[in-house]
């Protein structure tokens, strides 16, 4: 799917930089970020659920711990 995007020059400085150190386009920085994101963000969510679901499962027991 074709977009346009409008970046700031500061924005498309570092896109330009990333894509010269990578060895390939801006488009394909654009996507490889866009994918990084996503991935660090569902990544950070499964952290969070997991962490939750330690601390309900045993936060009583840690607590009796520290006593």
């Amino acid at each position: 799917m074709a977009i346009n995007v409008r970046l700031t020059d500061e924005a498309d400085r570092v896109l330009t930089t990333l894509a010269e150190q990578q060895g390939i386009s801006k488009n394909d920085a654009v996507n490889r970020a866009i994918i990084e994101q996503g991935a660090r963000s569902a990544q950070r969510e499964d952290v969070r659920r997991l962490a939750q679901k330690a601390v309900r499962n045993y936060g009583p027991l840690l607590d009796r711990l520290a006593q």
